[in-house]
């Protein structure tokens, strides 16, 4: 039996003069190890490469994705197998650890993913080397396309997005990443402690479930719009990505490089468009 996405705290409450005990849902937050199984030409390997705070739940789509989006593998077909380090045995430690056992043939470029080839915005690190990085690792770049999205459409994103987030109604304290077609149906929608964790598990399910056509959809998140998602984004192919909050100055560069939709502040029938705005109708 894995994790739960939840945990239960006793808590005290007060208003005004008042104080009683009560029991608060909080988000589960782990860690989750994610490890690589590969042939070297030597033998068997085994190598850990992301320790990440997750919410437990999706934890192979999140592996899946969080290696698509850093261009360490390249398709679903590259995973022979994934599977928690304590699969079919007692809950313990290993539901923490996720390893992904790659096909034959499959090495990944190790020298790559000791360089941490991109950089968050919590590092100084010069925004344009990193753009450039990305560049070098993507094969979904920008060209002619025929996408069109309405404005009355995108209105009616947020709430369908709240609405269906079932752990942050419990909890108020998620991310959330969703993909909307064209018609405003919503595909998938993953919710995690970690906004990147997010998309990675949105991005892990359509990699796993041969999901077409993505570069015809929308992404929504549900908080702002940093670089390593408009990366990810971009790694994905996704020419439309709108963001609840705001997005930030490194985003806006990266999403124009690119040629994506990126669209923020929307909320209140109204939002603000950074980049791409030759695809949205009003």
């Amino acid at each position: 039996m894995l994790k739960t996405s939840v945990a239960y705290t006793e808590i005290r409450k007060v208003k005004g003069d008042n104080i009683v005990p009560a029991e608060d849902v909080l988000a589960a937050e782990e860690p989750l190890e994610i490890r690589l199984e590969y042939n070297s030409g030597a033998g068997p390997l085994q190598k850990s490469v992301s320790i990440t705070m997750r919410t437990p739940g999706n934890d192979m789509e999140l592996a899946t994705g969080f290696l698509f989006s850093e261009g360490i593998i390249t398709s679903a077909g590259d995973i022979a197998n994934i599977r928690h380090l304590n699969y079919g045995c007692q809950e313990g430690n290993g539901d923490n650890i996720i390893i992904a056992e790659l096909a034959e043939g499959i090495v990944p470029d190790i020298q790559k993913l000791e360089r941490h080839f991109y950089t968050t915005s919590s590092c100084g690190v010069c925004g344009k080397a990193s753009i450039g990085a990305i560049r070098t690792i993507t094969n979904k770049l920008s060209g002619p396309d025929e996408l069109r999205v309405l404005a009355t459409l995108l209105y009616s994103l947020p709430d369908k997005l709240r609405n269906s987030q079932d752990i942050f109604g419990d909890t108020g304290g998620l991310h959330a990443s969703a993909i909307f077609d064209l018609g405003g149906n919503l595909l998938i929608l993953r919710e995690d402690v970690g906004r990147h964790n997010a998309l990675d598990k949105v991005l892990g399910y359509l990699l796993s479930n041969g999901v077409k056509d993505i570069d015809n959809q929308i992404l929504l998140l549900s908080g702002r719009a940093s670089f390593e998602l408009i990366q990810k984004a971009a790694m994905a192919g996704i020419k439309v990505v709108a963001a609840v909050g705001a997005p930030s100055s490194l985003a806006v560069q990266l999403a124009k490089e690119f040629d994506i939709t990126l669209l923020g502040f929307l909320r209140d029938q109204r939002f603000n468009i950074y980049s791409g705005a030759q695809r949205i109708i009003v």
